[in-house]
This record gives C-alpha cells, structure tokens and sequence, in this order.
C-alpha cells in the first residue's frame, strides 16, 4: 500500500502555511509554536533544527522529544475523519496537530486547546 504523501513533505513547507492560517484569524507564530512544543515535547532550538534540516513528517513525529500523554483528549473531526479514531498513528499524529491549529484559527483559548 502506497503511504501518504504527507509523510514524505518536509514539516518545513507546511509549517508556514500553520502560522498563515492563524495569522489571518488574529493569532501568532508563538501560539502555533507552543501548540508544537505541547504536543511533541520539541522546544524552540530543536524546532528550529527540523525546519533547517527539512525533516519530513514520518521523521518529525518519531524523532518527537515526547508526544504529549493527553493527546488522547483530542478529539473531533478532521478533514473528514475522527482524530481519535485514525488507526495510522502516524496520520493521527499529524491530525492532531492539524486539529490543534484549526482549534488556534477558530479563536479558542490556549488553556482549551491544551487540554489543561
């Protein structure tokens, strides 16, 4: 079976395209960031090394400092799919970061998204 394309896309070429949509909505670069960090443990330096480095997103999640425990509290849909019931866990991994930052654009608070 042939994998998605998404998990061969450098997380860099999607990455700006995250904190445009937030832009538009009134939100910011750091808040898209602290969604990141939340979610796979990365900080600001690792972060940056991944976008320098053009890690594609199959990379991006298994290199992950350290997947958040409460992503299991994510849930919804998603283009069309419910996160929590994605079998791939690499593809729900990605649709749960996608997830978070459509949450971000709608304009709900950071303690929500969170999960806090």
């Amino acid at each position: 079976m042939k994998q998605p394309k998404i998990y061969t896309m450098p997380f860099a070429n999607v990455y700006p395209l995250y904190i445009q949509k937030v832009e538009k909505k009134g939100r910011t670069k750091a808040e898209v960031d602290e969604i990141i960090f939340w979610l796979t443990g990365y900080d600001e330096v690792s972060l940056q090394q991944v976008l320098d480095q053009a890690t594609d997103f199959a990379t991006f999640f298994a290199q992950a400092p350290a997947m958040n425990p409460n992503t299991s509290l994510i849930t919804g849909m998603i283009c069309g799919y419910r996160v929590e019931e994605i079998e791939d866990k690499l593809m729900q991994q990605i649709r749960y970061l996608d997830k978070l930052i459509d949450e971000l654009a709608k304009g709900k608070a950071m303690e929500k998204i969170l999960r806090k």
